[in-house]
């Protein structure tokens, strides 16, 4: 099978509180999107991977993270992105190679996915053409009314929280993602499948498959790269 990995990457992640774009960030020595995209490329079963980027970051990208990559770099195209997440993958979409079978979306700014994950996703796909990944949640979840009162305490035990990498038959995220009726800001490629009454397979993630969003996730993918030798 053809897998084309798309990597939305053109958010500005304004929770940094940063003026720059956050897969920049130095983690380990190298940029946070360095340590993301060195993991797909250097998977036997991924034919390309595309990264989805502002237009005016492709020369930074070029100089900054591309040109350090390695040899398996060359399986790597860079697409413009969207206003959205949706529309950046579907711009990702739209640039995939004919061949594709299926794809495979996972967030730049989860740097720390292992092979074992990717590879678990890729061979799920012989049996399920929608998969996400995710791990069980420990702390205990309350809804709350709009005065922060607790309304009710949810059971945990079937809740998930859910991460990246996902991975879809080409066919089917395409068509999902060309439906004019969803949402344009839904950030979950998953959830546009279930909108299609189609199921969704979860596989197990990693509770160190975090996502940089804040500084002290920076501080704790530091450590987990140590406990790695990465």
């Amino acid at each position: 099978m053809y897998i084309t990995t798309i990597i939305p990457a053109a958010g500005m992640g304004s929770r940094m509180n940063m003026r720059k774009n956050k897969l920049y960030i130095n983690l380990s020595g190298k940029p946070v999107l360095y340590h993301t995209l060195k993991k797909f490329i250097n998977n036997t079963f991924i034919e390309e991977v595309l990264v989805v980027l502002q237009e005016g970051e492709i020369d930074h990208f070029q100089n900054s993270i591309f040109n350090i990559l390695g040899t398996n770099k060359n399986k790597i195209k860079t697409v413009v992105g969207g206003k959205s997440r949706k529309q950046s993958v579907f711009n990702g979409l739209k640039a995939a190679s004919d061949k594709s079978d299926y794809i495979i979306i996972h967030d730049g700014a989860r740097p720390l996915i292992t092979d074992e994950i990717i590879n678990n996703v890729i061979g799920s796909l012989e049996d399920e053409e929608a998969i996400t990944t995710g791990v069980k949640v420990k702390d205990t979840i309350k809804i709350k009314d709009h005065n922060n009162y607790v309304v009710k305490t949810v059971n945990r035990d079937n809740l998930v929280s859910i991460q990246t990498p996902q991975a879809f038959s080409y066919e089917l995220i395409k068509e999902a993602h060309q439906n004019k009726f969803f949402d344009k800001n839904i950030t979950d490629d998953a959830y546009l499948i279930e909108l299609m009454n189609k199921k969704v397979k979860i596989i197990e993630g990693s509770y160190e498959n975090i996502k940089i969003t804040t500084q002290i996730d920076l501080t704790i993918a530091e450590e987990i790269l140590k406990s790695r030798r990465e």
